[in-house]
């Protein structure tokens, strides 16, 4: 992840709002390498970002080498459990600065309702996470 100038605060640390936006660009990472998306959902078909729990555990720094790690942890009817990870490198390791959970819920644009989780999408993922 790139840390932006607008992202530090005044206290010289990345504003907390900023994290929801690195862990959505990991998110969107892992639908275009796992289930293929390529960001062109159908005009009719695809999912929302239900629920989102966050622990800080350090705080990000301008100049900090971070990335964001996500995988799916359960794949419901429906949406989506995944969980996330955002990491520093310092001194050849990695240090955790928070991590969490998002919940994707599948969704009919058009009728305005949730869908269940495609078949394709089950078997893609099952296939890369190993399960």
């Amino acid at each position: 992840i790139q840390i932006r100038f607008k992202d530090v605060d005044k206290m010289g640390h990345v504003n907390n709002a900023n994290h929801l936006t690195y862990v959505e660009l990991a998110r969107i990472r892992y639908f275009e390498d796992v289930i293929k998306a390529d960001g062109k959902w159908s005009k009719d078909m695809g999912v929302i970002l239900a629920r989102t729990e966050i622990d800080y555990k350090s705080p990000i720094f301008l100049h900090d080498n971070v990335s964001v790690y996500s995988r799916c942890r359960k794949i419901g009817t429906k949406s989506l459990t995944t969980e996330f990870a955002i990491v520093r490198e310092k001194e050849g390791k990695e240090e955790l600065l928070a991590q969490g959970i998002a919940v994707i819920v599948y969704f009919d644009y058009h009728r305005s309702q949730t869908i269940p989780v495609p078949p394709e999408h089950i078997n893609m993922i099952k296939r890369y996470e190993g399960i």
